[in-house]
């Protein structure tokens, strides 16, 4: 078995159970699954359909695109996948000849081929090129960011994306040591992160490094204007009784989907508090330890 095809079998998608409950697909219905990733969330809005449900799902990866592709060939009479971002979901509905659909979901972060496989330094367990695009069209990577942005964007990035409290420090290390030394894999910009932040301040259950890398995850793939447009756009696309999924990772994630879900005048929220994974799924699954789901349904 190869390494990308192992990664596809122990991929477990995040709060699956709890997100088709407020999905509801049903037989007939059109649903979009914003985040295609290796498909397992797609899968089980096929299933939960069937016989007659479709769905359009949207990814940027390409190499996700093509795991998934693998994984759903039993359902591929009933789904359109669109090498797209969620943000572009009018864009991509009008290509496959769809204007109004029955839900949405959002699954926010990484997968598992970007995790385990991708080759593209988003974990740092890993010695790789620091690259971080989703899509590999796109220019701006991660180590262009850390050679060409200045000391204090550097330290936004890594303060309002990560939520890094050592950020101007860690800032400063960055543009001292791109004088002597490029950064240009995860291995060495890890060990400069370690470097930065003192002893005293290196968190207990979490790489030192863990929050930074996620900023320039973040940075990178624009992710968090993203989210706002399709919180924006997606609401137009939704049929009466539809309803809108979401699942963050981040605080700065999910306070968004919060308040632009209760602040659209055309959505009743479901969820007044985040869902969280059971502790069971936590224990067999740490990706869902920090997953929060949020719905609404369109009046």
């Amino acid at each position: 078995m190869s390494v990308e095809a192992a990664a596809a079998d122990i991929h477990c998608s995040v709060l699956a159970r709890e997100t088709l409950s407020f999905l509801n697909p049903a037989s007939g219905g059109v649903y979009v699954d914003g985040t295609l990733g290796l498909g397992g969330h797609t899968e089980e809005i096929l299933k939960k359909s069937s016989p007659h449900g479709r769905v359009i799902a949207f990814d940027w990866d390409k190499e996700a695109i093509k795991k998934s592709q693998e994984r759903l060939r039993p359902f591929a009479d009933r789904l359109r996948i669109v090498r797209r971002n969620f943000s572009e979901i009018a864009e991509g509905l009008e290509e496959v000849g769809v204007d109004k659909v029955d839900g949405i979901l959002i699954d926010i972060g990484l997968s598992s081929l970007q995790l385990d496989i991708g080759g593209r330094g988003f974990s740092f367990q890993k010695d790789e090129p620091l690259d971080m695009r989703m899509d590999t069209r796109r220019e701006i990577t991660a180590a262009s960011i850390l050679k060409k942005g200045s000391e204090q964007e550097l330290a936004d990035i890594f303060y309002y994306y990560g939520e890094e409290r050592q950020a101007r420090r860690i800032a400063s290390f960055v543009v001292k040591e791109r004088l002597v030394n490029p950064l240009e894999t995860s291995g060495q910009f890890a060990d400069l992160v370690a470097r930065a932040v003192p002893p005293a301040f290196h968190p207990k259950r979490i790489h030192v490094a863990t929050k930074v890398f996620q900023a320039l995850r973040i940075a990178v793939n624009t992710e968090l204007e993203n989210l706002a447009t399709i919180l924006e756009r997606g609401v137009s696309l939704l049929r009466p009784g539809a309803r809108f999924c979401v699942i963050s990772f981040h605080s700065l994630e999910d306070r968004m989907v919060k308040r632009k879900f209760r602040d659209n005048v055309e959505l009743k929220v479901l969820t007044k508090k985040p869902v969280m994974a059971t502790a069971l799924e936590r224990q067999e699954n740490r990706r869902s330890r920090s997953a929060r789901l949020r719905a609404a349904e369109k009046l």
